[in-house]
């Protein structure tokens, strides 16, 4: 057990009586407040040199943090200093909206879960574009996750999606393409393929642009949207999102499990990388892959490379395990990318 597991965990945990969505402001808070040096001491501590280049982007080790961790990119200086390489912001929308009613984050503690509804909360894309041009360069490559407002009708949504992007892409070394949530009324219909292949065709361009996918889509559709990807000039794929599916849990978590919203952690790691291996095998490596979902050890991250991935992104693991496991997983993407990785160490590879 890691000193995170013992001693910060605990404390997290218990903050707001147990309210998740609570102890995530808090933490975001006191990350946000990181001064220089305590991010030196940090960055000594985890951070893996073992770079890796995927769609023209070069990236300081494979090991992500995924969207909805940071939504707003309040907390940017510290991620780096964390160990990941590369940060992805948002889900971000063109307009500024306050997300479900709460409670609407859960922790299912035994089976290392989370079931969430927040419904796109967020600031909006002008006041993300803002933060971002106030404070600069991040240090790692980032991502900026774009969704549908709430309250734009599905026959708009393509504009949506471009005003946002408009606003940020000068910003972002890739954009990834949200149409997989759960938690906006329709969103996942623009997954079909004649509404991919409409917000494909405004929005590539200037920057890499990612769709991510649902881990509940069949195979047939999932190989229909990655048609359109190829066509349309999509420069990868983040697979997955949270599922709708409740299979796995604990039955100490069953209970909680009746909550609505995405669920994601160590009953999605499976899914995930059996679609991660179907998208990779179903384009024969054309489209590159960030795998994403149920990463709660360092072998997780590797069996998701294994499948296809060339990058991985925590967020239920990072929840659950702390620091040590983006070391751990980025210090076994090293090993797996070859010899001239094999030595990566705290900061730098040897």
């Amino acid at each position: 057990m890691t000193a995170f597991e013992r001693t910060v965990r605990p404390v997290l945990f218990r903050l707001g009586g147990g309210d998740a969505e609570k102890a995530h402001e808090f933490t975001l808070g006191r990350l946000s407040r990181l001064g220089e040096r305590t991010r030196s001491l940090l960055t000594s501590r985890y951070a893996t040199d073992a770079p890796v280049e995927v769609f023209g982007v070069r990236f300081p080790n494979a090991v992500g943090l995924a969207a909805g961790m940071d939504k707003n990119g309040v907390a940017l200086r510290a991620w780096p200093a964390l160990g990941f390489g590369f940060v992805e912001v948002g889900t971000v929308t063109a307009h500024a909206q306050p997300g479900n009613d709460k409670p609407r984050l859960f922790r299912l503690r035994d089976s290392e879960a989370i079931i969430n509804r927040m419904g796109f909360n967020n600031a909006g894309a002008a006041a993300l574009a803002a933060r971002l041009e106030a404070l600069g360069p991040v240090g790692v490559p980032l991502g900026v996750s774009l969704g549908k407002s709430k309250v734009t009708p599905l026959e708009e949504a393509v504009e949506d999606y471009l005003t946002s992007y408009r606003l940020l892409h000068k910003y972002a070394d890739y954009i990834a393409v949200n149409v997989s949530s759960p938690n906006t009324p329709g969103l996942r219909t623009l997954q079909d393929k004649s509404a991919i292949a409409g917000l494909l065709a405004a929005l590539v361009g200037k920057v890499p642009v990612l769709v991510k996918i649902a881990p509940d889509l069949a195979e047939p559709a999932i190989a229909e949207l990655l048609e359109v990807c190829l066509s349309h000039g999509a420069a990868g794929v983040i697979a997955t999102n949270t599922t709708l599916a409740r299979d796995g849990l604990a039955a100490t978590d069953q209970a909680r499990a009746a909550e609505a919203g995405g669920l994601s952690g160590g009953p999605l790691t499976e899914k995930a990388r059996k679609v991660v291996h179907f998208v990779h095998t179903e384009t024969d490596g054309r489209l590159p892959i960030i795998g994403v979902g149920g990463i709660m050890c360092a072998d997780d991250a590797t069996r998701l490379l294994d499948a296809g991935a060339s990058l991985v992104q925590l967020y239920s693991g990072f929840i659950y395990h702390g620091p040590a496991l983006v070391r751990g997983a980025a210090r076994a993407a090293a090993r797996q990318a070859g010899p001239q990785h094999a030595d990566a160490r705290d900061g730098r590879a040897r």
